[in-house]
């Protein structure tokens, strides 16, 4: 096994045992609420109760600390429809509910502000924007729409999008024919063997993440390379509808393979082959392949 292989499946098995990694941040798991009438504008004592006190959970979400989880709740809650379109937010009542200070209550509406789920006007207040209004490429609204009631219309647009944007990206990789580039995508699918005979799917997917955003990243194209952190939302997101990405085995291993002989080959059709190949390993995706809809 090469120390790069070694370094990064003992790194993966040190944050699943819960010990941070080095720059790792920390991971929040999904309250997911109950499925009830949401019939006018619900209170905060109707929602989860576990999601009160967010100074007892143990870790953040993407940012650290207080501002975080809250951004986390309350993001969830948006998401969900716990805190439906135009429900006004008052910092002091959420200050109140959550019990933290008033400017981790005005940081974490910021946040959400920037990512499309509540706009702050004067003489208006803060309010939920409807979903047309929200960033629905922000990794953070993927994820609570990937685990929310929305679950299973996120997991078929993120499927739809990958099989847009990832075909074209191992074209255009192609041609662009870096040996460092090349070989840390073999680096890659080598890590990959070595995890799945060991039953490691923790590493297994974190190397395969590493290997599709790469592959995008080298594809010469900068708007592609913008659209990277849908794919590697769409590889974090567990449950069906899956690809062959989702589920370590030999075919999948293969396909991955096929890729970097074809990049270090120059042939853009068969990496794209490949690619197409690799998003339709087990027979349950067919489902998720991109065809015309009836209106």
């Amino acid at each position: 096994m090469s120390t790069l292989a070694h370094t990064m499946m003992t790194a993966a098995r040190s944050a699943d045992s819960g010990l941070a990694g080095p720059g790792e941040l920390d991971r929040y798991p999904y309250a997911e609420a109950p499925v009830t009438e949401r019939l006018g504008a619900p209170s905060w004592d109707g929602s989860d109760p576990e999601l009160g006190r967010v100074g007892r959970r143990a870790a953040g979400s993407r940012g650290r600390g207080l501002h975080g989880q809250l951004v986390q709740q309350l993001g969830q809650m948006i998401v969900s429809g716990d805190l439906g379109a135009d429900r006004p937010l008052v910092p002091e009542e959420i200050g109140q509910r959550f019990e933290v200070s008033r400017t981790v209550v005005r940081e974490s509406l910021r946040v959400l502000e920037a990512k499309g789920l509540v706009s702050a006007r004067p003489n208006v207040g803060t309010r939920v924007r409807p979903v047309s209004d929200w960033n629905l490429l922000d990794p953070d609204i993927i994820e609570w729409r990937a685990f929310g009631p929305q679950r299973d219309n996120q997991r078929r647009e993120l499927s739809e999008l990958r099989w847009t944007i990832e075909p074209l990206a191992a074209r255009l990789a192609a041609g662009h024919g870096r040996e460092d580039v090349q070989q840390r995508l073999s680096d890659m699918v080598e890590i990959m063997g070595h995890a799945m005979a060991q039953g490691d799917a923790l590493t297994f997917s974190r190397a395969d993440a590493e290997f599709h955003s790469l592959l995008i990243q080298v594809a010469g194209n900068r708007m592609l390379e913008h659209l990277s952190g849908i794919v590697s939302s769409a590889l974090q997101v567990s449950g069906g509808p899956v690809t062959g990405c989702d589920r370590p085995n030999d075919a999948s291993l293969a396909h991955h393979a096929r890729i970097v002989d074809a990049l270090a080959a120059g042939d853009g059709a068969a990496a794209e082959a490949a690619m197409r190949q690799l998003l339709i390993v087990h027979p349950e995706v067919e489902r998720v392949v991109p065809a015309p809809r009836e209106h």
